[in-house]
């Protein structure tokens, strides 16, 4: 199984990003998320898909991300806008059959938001 994801980059406030997950070697249903870890802070959940397509986002990321699966092409996707200088960190995607365990993890990738 390989996660890889790409999008990442610097943007200044109030800019957007949307960031990819690339799955490979993953059959069947599955869930996925959006994991980041802000230097000096705990690995926090951004946002979460299930295999039927219900999801989830923190309350500091709601109606600002969007996750997004494309089932066909097997990639997970988070379109982040309005983006604030608290959302710098590396994010990480995650999958697995369990959306509140995951056993698949990316190696991340860097998100700055800095003006």
């Amino acid at each position: 199984v390989r996660l890889v994801e790409s999008g990442g980059g610097s943007v200044q406030p109030g800019g957007s990003l949307r960031l990819s997950c690339a799955v490979s070697g993953l059959y069947g249903s599955y869930s996925m998320a959006w994991f980041r870890q802000a230097s000096g802070k705990e690995r926090e959940e951004v946002a979460n898909i299930d295999s039927v397509g219900y999801t989830r986002y923190a309350r500091s990321v709601k109606d600002r991300f969007i996750i997004s699966k494309d089932n066909a092409q097997n990639i997970l996707y988070l379109q982040m806008n309005s983006l604030k200088s608290e959302d710098t960190g590396v994010y990480i995607c995650a999958a697995g059959v369990d959306p509140d365990n995951f056993e698949e993890w990316g190696q991340g990738i860097q998100v700055t938001v800095s003006s």
